[in-house]
């Protein structure tokens, strides 16, 4: 791009934009890094906003920017890599970062724009928890509305970077996205690939074209009067801020305020939605009636709506935000990196006694990254998933994302240097006190999944990998004895409290600097558990034991479940396969008889497959045999508990209606009937009960043709009904031949639709011609084949229609005198 450097920053900007409407995409990108490249950071400082928002959309979410989440590299493979290049921790739009930082510039970012807990607590002039907006908050400048961040350019592009993700979901509903391939999830990769490596230190950022390193934030005053955020808390838990500047004037701090800025800002904008100050209030019960009243009182409409009460508005803004199923792969992808950065940790440096004065600050971070910045806002985004999130499948994004966070042990550097083999391998002791200070992410999380999949459809093969999976991690070798360690070091009883008054509970959460003085090390492993627990759940909170008899009780329940669930895909498969079996080649080509609801046999899982089927089977068992090891569930326990609820398989193996009772009205549904319908273990035939001739067009039949063909059956019965009656009462060959074709045995065997539909005589209809299954689509396309393929053998019309006419009276034959050599044994 010719533009000569004694232009003014405006018309840098003017072009620009200009060139966004004119040029495509592979020159404005190439334009860029030669502005970029060119022009000096005084003049680059007035095009760094809007570059950014026309990079990733803009705050509201109108403007899309360059699509990053819809762009895929097998799609768009010239846009994919230009943009991926572009915008590389090590390309033209980070170098621009690294220009503007060395020059001290600030840019301002809307505290509207910011999650919902930031928002409320800035607006009430109380200083957030995390030092990413200590120091920076700034008063509304002339004509302008609302408070802002004073933001350097590293932390103004990753807030738009990560707010993109939550910000911009106006996609096309044509346009089919895989996550993991398109560019936003790969950049998210590299970035915490560079800033958070695995191995080495971090990249230093390259220097100025003035030759000086870039040099990490200052701190400033604040131009807004805070109070402490949590200042008077009465828990002993919760500890004091005490506010200090973002970065400290240690030189070491340079290496890792990168790292550290970019994990806050993810966590920030991707987990802090919910805070964990209202989470602890909503579980108090007083809370849950106010909600459940608030509830009541709008779906009444009797009275007028009620003031809304402090619990009530906690309700609505606690369910406020919807994260996608994007966004959770999105947060999977950084718990998975961040295990693997911290177990990266050197041995030497995992003990706690050697951090203050032999480790590097990196190693530091490693040691502290996910206790002090993630498991507290996790742990709230999780509960709250586990609570609103929809009973379908997707899902499964929410439970793969918690179940790589429970397994931390998956990406450590050993894990790469085991022998495949069959046989899961016990996990290794060391990994308990990341179970025990983790304890409510795997018990209270646990119970919240068994909550949920009482309530799902197990049948279906989506749902049974679910609670395979799930049973599948807990039952890995050692990981429940651990768990139950865990607890009982919660519940060992306290006889020393007072003497433990003056040491300081760790909160998940991060304060100040992370080159601050350290609070004291907790060798105490109940006294660790407990701090954790009731960090999180507040002091008032009620745990429920996952190794106690409430829980045990739910098991078994899910173990009732399965076992009813492998029962109904078993029936629906046996009789999937039976209806297979039972279609005959000329029934195929629409001259048999229709099934007793004129439509073809299908049932819910044809749709899937026997192979679907089959993993469903294999799915529960597995899983039922993973509760028994959890839980130690003993066969014979197992057996009779299954029993007792009547979960033996049906009789010959067949399908059962749901349970009833008889009553004067007839059969009536029991609770147990009810139940089995909710659930799908079991349904009622729905069929069609009235005249075939007279049931309504079918989507696989010619309407026209339908209503003619009705007509012209309709006045030959008119015209030989008579004669049709005499020959149908003959006990000869002719009477029996006549009667298989002109009277609908099964209209009279039908079976009932409901057990509250009332007693109704079966209407008795005479011999009658029926020629509707000549207007379905089936029978004219078969015709047609067979037509077509006579012709080739150089048959006529009417010569193939005379052979048809033979085959068909020869098959009628046939089946007349099996009918009547089987009418003997029948009576």
């Amino acid at each position: 791009m010719a533009l000569p450097h004694v232009q003014p920053p405006s018309f840098l900007l003017a072009s620009l934009k200009a060139d966004c409407v004119s040029k495509p995409f592979a020159q404005r990108c190439h334009d860029l890094v030669k502005v970029i490249e060119d022009f000096p950071a005084k003049e680059l400082h007035y095009i760094f906003p809007w570059l950014v928002e026309n990079i990733f959309g803009s705050l509201d979410g109108v403007l899309v920017g360059w699509n990053l989440r819809c762009l895929q590299g097998r799609v768009n493979p010239i846009e994919y890599s230009i943009a991926m290049e572009f915008l590389d921790p090590n390309g033209p739009m980070m170098k621009l970062v690294y220009k503007l930082q060395a020059e001290d510039y600030k840019y301002d970012f809307p505290v509207s724009y910011l999650p919902e807990p930031v928002r409320g607590c800035i607006q009430e002039r109380v200083l957030p928890e995390c030092p990413l907006y200590h120091n920076k908050v700034q008063l509304p400048a002339a004509g302008a509305q609302g408070l802002h961040l004073a933001l350097n350019p590293f932390e103004y592009y990753m807030f738009f970077f990560a707010l993109s993700l939550i910000t911009q979901r106006n996609f096309p509903l044509s346009v089919h996205v895989r996550t993991s391939d398109c560019a936003y999830f790969m950049l998210v990769d590299r970035y915490l690939t560079w800033f958070l490596p695995t191995e080495g230190n971090v990249v230093p950022p390259p220097s100025t074209t003035l030759g000086c390193a870039i040099p990490s934030p200052t701190p400033r005053t604040p131009a807004v009067p805070f109070t402490s955020y949590g200042l008077h808390h009465t828990s002993l838990l919760k500890r004091h801020i005490s506010h200090q500047p973002s970065v400290n004037a240690d030189p070491a701090s340079q290496e890792i305020w990168r790292s550290e800025t970019l994990l806050q800002v993810f966590v920030e904008m991707w987990l802090h939605h919910y805070s964990l100050e209202m989470y602890q209030k909503m579980q108090s019960p007083h809370a849950k009636l106010e909600v459940l009243h608030y509830r009541l009182s709008l779906s009444s409409s009797l009275h007028s709506s009620p003031a809304q009460t402090s619990y009530q508005a906690l309700h609505a803004y606690q369910e406020s935000f919807k994260p996608t199923e994007e966004h959770v792969l999105v947060v999977r992808l950084l718990l998975k990196h961040l295990h693997a950065f911290s177990n990266s940790l050197k041995p030497e440096q995992v003990s706690p006694s050697t951090h203050s004065h032999t480790a590097s600050p990196l190693e530091e971070f490693k040691r502290v990254v996910i206790p002090r910045f993630v498991q507290q806002k996790l742990y709230v985004f999780l509960q709250h998933c586990f609570g609103h999130w929809p009973l379908d499948a997707s899902f499964r994004a929410v439970l793969e994302m918690w179940l790589s966070y429970l397994q931390p042990w998956r990406y450590a550097p050993e894990k790469q240097c085991l022998p495949a083999d069959s046989q899961p391998r016990s996990i290794p002791e060391k990994w308990a006190p990341f179970v025990q200070e983790n304890l409510l992410m795997y018990t209270k999380l646990f119970i919240g999944f068994l909550n949920r999949a009482l309530r799902t459809d197990l049948v279906s093969p989506k749902n049974a990998l679910m609670v395979f999976r799930v049973a599948k991690v807990f039952a890995q070798p050692n990981l429940a004895e651990m768990i139950q360690k865990g607890e009982q070091l919660f519940l060992e009883p306290e006889l020393v409290i007072p003497h433990r008054q003056h040491r300081v509970f760790m909160t998940p959460t991060f304060q100040g600097n992370l080159l601050s003085s350290w609070p004291p090390t907790i060798t105490d492993a109940s006294f660790k558990v407990k701090s954790h627990v009731y960090s999180l759940e507040g002091q008032d909170g009620q745990y429920k034991q996952m190794f106690g008899p409430e829980v045990r009780t739910l098991v078994l329940r899910l173990a009732q479940m399965i076992a009813r669930a492998k029962q109904t895909a078993n029936s629906l498969s046996d009789s999937s396969c039976e209806n297979l079996a039972n279609r005959s080649f000329l029934s195929w080509l629409g001259f048999g008889h229709m099934d007793t609801n004129g439509t073809y046999c299908t049932n819910d899982l044809d749709e899937l497959g026997q192979d679907s089927i089959k993993k469903t089977d294999e799915y529960l068992d597995k899983a039922l045999e993973y509760l028994c090891q959890i839980f130690r569930l003993s066969e014979a326990h197992l057996s009779q508990l299954l029993m007792n609820v009547g979960a033996t398989p049906d009789e010959n193996g067949k399908k059962q209606l749901p349970d009833c009772v008889m009553s004067d009205e007839g059969l009536v549904l029991t609770p147990l009937g009810r139940y089995q319908i909710i659930n799908g273990l079991r349904k009622f035939d729905i069929e069609y009960q009235g005249d075939l001739e007279l049931q309504p067009i079918r989507s696989y039949e010619m309407a026209p043709l339908v209503r003619l063909l009705f007509r012209v059956s309709s006045a030959i019965n008119r015209r030989f009904a008579g004669q049709m009656a005499a020959l149908c009462s003959r006990e000869d060959f002719l009477g029996a031949l006549c009667r298989y074709h002109l009277i609908d045995s099964l209209q009279a065997e039908r079976s009932r639709l409901s057990p509250v539909a009332p007693h109704r005589a079966g209407r008795s209809y005479g011999p009658r011609v029926s020629l509707r299954f000549l207007a379905s689509y089936r029978t004219l396309v078969s015709l047609l084949m067979i037509y077509f393929v006579a012709n080739s053998f150089c048959i006529g019309p009417l010569t193939c229609s005379l052979l048809i006419m033979i085959a068909y009276l020869l098959y009628a034959f046939m089946m007349t005198v099996v009918t009547q050599r089987l009418k003997p044994h029948q009576h």
